[in-house]
């Protein structure tokens, strides 16, 4: 078992500081950061194991490092709507926001619920959540029939007229992974960016505009193809 003052050490034995200014470039926000790579955190995560007790410690301590390895080593089957509710209301950063959403909140049975409540949401980083949980859904959901991902694309749509930078390209990213999941929704995104293009909206057109390149893609139709899907 780790504890939170190991797990900062870790985290500053593996800090480059340096690296600070280029991540504010990226939009990563620069307080309370240490400057630490994502290898190098799932490489501290991985030798921690699941700690749910330590994730809730490691969450508290503010460190965007520390609440990507919380992310990491908290326990699926123990995330409560209330933990969901509190984390995602500290969200201040896409990678923190993103590598939460990916590495944990996608494998909770609530995860579906909350894809549809924070899209309703007006906080940036909430409803950033909402589509990078759609994403990492579409990517890592197995079970689900492709019919609730056939529901998600009207969510998308009225999402894509947001201007936020942080907001839309997640709307974009969900956008593209339901593409890319199979033949079929390959056609239903493609169908749906064609709908949003012709939105009176700067964002819209860009959202379906890229979504468009990438799923009518040689590399993603022979991808699809060769998976037989």
């Amino acid at each position: 078992m780790g504890s939170v003052e190991g797990v900062i050490r870790k985290l500053k034995s593996k800090a480059k500081p340096g690296a600070l200014e280029g991540m504010k470039r990226f939009g990563m926000a620069p307080d309370n950061r240490l400057g630490v790579s994502v290898p190098d955190m799932r490489e501290i995560a991985k030798d921690l194991g699941r700690d749910h007790d330590l994730a809730i410690a490691l969450w508290k301590t503010g460190v965007e490092e520390a609440r990507i390895v919380a992310g990491l080593v908290a326990d699926p089957g123990q995330i409560t709507d209330e933990l969901m509710e509190a984390w995602v209301k500290d969200f201040d950063s896409w990678d923190v926001c993103d590598q939460v959403c990916m590495n944990l909140f996608d494998r909770s049975p609530l995860a579906w619920k909350k894809v549809r409540d924070w899209a309703k949401r007006e906080e940036e980083f909430v409803k950033r959540a909402s589509f990078a949980l759609m994403a990492s859904l579409a990517v890592h959901d197995k079970a689900s029939p492709d019919s609730k991902f056939v529901a998600l694309l009207p969510i998308i749509r009225h999402a894509s007229t947001d201007e936020r930078n942080f907001v839309k390209k997640a709307v974009n990213w969900a956008l593209r992974q339901i593409g890319k999941r199979n033949a079929m929704l390959n056609k239903a995104a493609l169908a749906e960016a064609r709908r949003i293009a012709g939105m009176d909206s700067k964002a819209a057109r860009w959202i379906a505009s890229d979504a468009i390149r990438e799923l009518e893609s040689e590399a993603v139709l022979n991808r699809l193809v060769a998976r037989g899907k």
